[in-house]
């Protein structure tokens, strides 16, 4: 093996940079070249290909988004446009490829896989939804941009007895929301995994006012039914009824933004030099995460249709701390 390539797919996450600077860094302390794709597959298929070196990769490791670029790239589901990815790697004579992305990223690292090409994926995305990793890369820097956000709600609601509704991301994943609740006091969390009415969050406000709160906040998943924008329509419809008004806020993006923390930029750089050891060794058609503190691999086709579950034990302590 003498020339890799490395991209970063599909929503951005913090810790991406110092996952690439690691492919980087360790891929040439081996004796390889190493090539950064730009606009993932988009700029795969498009043959946008630049060469990295160690000062490249300098200065980055605190930086969140991915200097690379990132897109979604719906001509890469098509044979066409793997066919092309492909043609492009093998013009350039590229012996492997690293993957930097969610779910949706890997798959089409599982496509180049079934095509012949040598790739090594690696979990990165806030969402913490990839099988075979806990959490993945970009997870605990938005938790921690989440709790911020409901600390400083809970000085308003605190003050004016006001109860509070926090989105936040993670699509069909609930982890985001209810790692976020429950480390921030919240009196109802609102999971895709667990569907609730409204009437039962309503109910959850009462009775913690009744409890002598002066205050609630309801942490509320984005994949979730009723979601956010849901909920507050329903309870401004019935804020009279219900005896309390309850004010929205969606984070949104904010949580990819940011510098990553400590945790996602060693979860990023311990996966970027296992993958480009992986290559080497001739181990690939793996997406590798963390689970119990270590590198792991787990088979790209088995990714398809994978479904990450919530640990049960956690929704029970989130109802029980609520009280």
């Amino acid at each position: 093996m003498k020339r890799v390539a490395v991209l970063t797919s599909g929503g951005d996450a913090p810790g991406m940079n110092a996952a690439i600077r690691a492919v980087v860094r360790r891929g040439l302390s081996l004796g390889l070249e190493v090539l950064g794709v730009r606009n993932g597959y988009t700029g795969l298929i498009a043959g946008e290909f630049v060469a990295l070196g160690p000062r490249d990769v300098g200065g980055i490791i605190e930086r969140g988004g991915t200097i690379l670029g990132t897109s979604r790239c719906p001509a890469f589901r098509t044979p066409r446009g793997q066919e092309a990815a492909v043609r492009q790697l093998q013009d350039r004579d590229v012996d492997g490829v690293v993957v930097i992305g969610g779910d949706g990223s890997q798959a089409g690292a599982c496509a180049l896989s079934q095509r012949g090409v040598p790739v090594v994926g690696i979990a990165s995305t806030i969402d913490n939804d990839v099988a075979g990793s806990d959490p993945t890369i970009g997870a605990t820097t938005a938790l921690d941009i989440a709790l911020e956000a409901i600390d400083r709600l809970r000085v308003t609601a605190s003050s004016h007895g006001r109860a509070f509704l926090v989105e936040v991301m993670g699509r069909r994943c609930g982890y985001l929301a209810l790692i976020a609740g429950i480390a921030g006091g919240a009196e109802a969390i609102m999971l895709p995994e667990v569907p609730q009415s409204a009437e039962v969050v309503a109910a959850a406000i009462r009775d913690a006012y009744g409890r002598g709160k002066s205050h609630a906040i309801v942490v509320v998943a984005e994949g979730a039914e009723p979601n956010a924008a849901a909920l507050a329509e329903y309870f401004a419809h019935h804020a009279e009824r219900l005896g309390f008004e309850l004010r929205a806020t969606r984070l949104g993006h904010i949580q990819r933004g940011g510098t990553p923390g400590v945790s996602d930029r060693m979860t990023a750089t311990l996966l970027g030099a296992a993958a480009i050891e992986q290559l080497q060794a001739g181990m690939h058609g793996n997406v590798l995460g963390m689970l119990n503190g270590k590198v792991t691999p787990t088979a790209l086709a088995s990714l398809a249709g994978a479904v990450k579950p919530l640990d049960p034990q956690l929704l029970r302590l989130a109802r029980v701390l609520a009280e």
